[in-house]
């Protein structure tokens, strides 16, 4: 083995390592959710964005507030309403008067230009207001006016959104919805999981949280991750499972055609491609194996196709449908090298 193949080696195993401690870290405040944590990770370290669906009371400002604590970046949270304007998020420009009278023009920056940026019930905001964070959220950066501002790296999108009370809020965009990396169901604890959190949270005792990783820590293993090794099988395989969410195309299964009217664009291969790269960097793996892209299958795809009115008929909601998917789309055959 070369010194080059080694070294690589030690730092993913340093990077394995690291990654146990910000869990470690984590469950110190947060009681199970190992998916879940699993999940913001590798958006994090494949500069992703993440939006957490769950009902009310199962931490998930609490998980992404922890997370910031134990990361040493900036951290910033904006509390969505339906009074909330484009300029409280991005910023605005204000006029100013200097010493000599002269009137000027400065920005003032939002809540936005920071390393972790939590939206908090992201869907009770009027879609204008909702669309201040799709530049930020593709580009990394903000125009306002005839101005165009960069955000700072590392920069994360971790939204929240609750799917029971429907009143008052608004559905985000399939555009908006497209730019999260995973939609992270964020499920009950099981029984064992809700006597423990009973049983820490209503202590007074205070949780220390150790930092892990600075900013500047975060990009180099988003480099590191970039790196990890992707083979064209990998390949295949993604693009052969995001072409068959997609009723009109020829290799669709005969089921997505009768429960699905829209599926998935390029970019959900894109981040099923990165997330795999993500879970093989934090297993300490060289490369982004199949196991990978089926475990992250579900979170890439189950915001990114529309069922009609016979898969609700039927009881199929879209996790149902991208888990069959998983189950039926076969790999691509390695292929076998005749010797000559």
């Amino acid at each position: 083995m070369s010194t080059k193949t080694r070294s690589l080696g030690d730092v993913l195993q340093d990077f394995s390592q690291h990654r146990k401690l910000m869990q470690d870290e984590l469950q110190k405040v947060i009681v199970g959710q190992s998916d879940v944590i699993e999940q913001i990770f590798a958006a994090i370290f494949t500069r992703g964005h993440c939006l957490l669906v769950g009902v009310p009371g199962l931490a998930k400002t609490l998980m992404v507030s922890t997370l910031a604590r134990i990361l040493d970046i900036q951290f910033k949270r904006i509390q969505f309403t339906p009074d909330l304007m484009p300029s409280d998020i991005t910023g605005t420009n204000v006029l100013e008067e200097d010493e000599r009278g002269k009137r000027n023009f400065r920005f003032v920056d939002g809540p936005i230009f920071t390393n972790i940026l939590l939206a908090d019930e992201i869907n009770r905001t009027p879609p204008k207001t909702q669309a201040a964070l799709l530049q930020a959220m593709q580009e990394r950066e903000v125009t306002v006016g005839q101005q165009t501002y960069p955000l700072p790296e590392p920069f994360f999108t971790i939204a929240t959104q609750n799917p029971i009370e429907q009143e008052g809020t608004y559905p985000l965009p399939e555009a908006q919805l497209d730019r999260f990396m995973f939609n992270i169901k964020v499920d009950y604890p099981s029984a064992d999981e809700e006597e423990q959190i009973l049983a820490s949270t209503t202590r007074s005792e205070k949780v220390e949280i150790r930092k892990v990783l600075s900013g500047k820590s975060i990009v180099n293993l988003q480099k590191l991750v970039g790196s990890v090794a992707v083979s064209q099988y990998i390949v295949k395989y993604a693009s052969r499972l995001v072409r068959a969410t997609r009723p009109k195309d020829a290799s669709a299964p005969e089921f997505i055609r009768d429960l699905v009217d829209w599926g998935a664009g390029p970019r959900a291969g894109q981040f099923l491609i990165q997330g795999g790269k993500a879970l093989a960097a934090m297993d300490g793996r060289f490369s982004v194996a199949l196991e990978d892209v089926q475990k992250i299958a579900v979170p890439v795809l189950r915001h990114r196709i529309a069922t009609n009115f016979q898969a609700q008929a039927e009881g199929m909601t879209n996790d149902n449908v991208v888990e069959r998917l998983v189950r039926e789309i076969p790999p691509p055959e390695i292929p076998k090298f005749e010797q000559k």
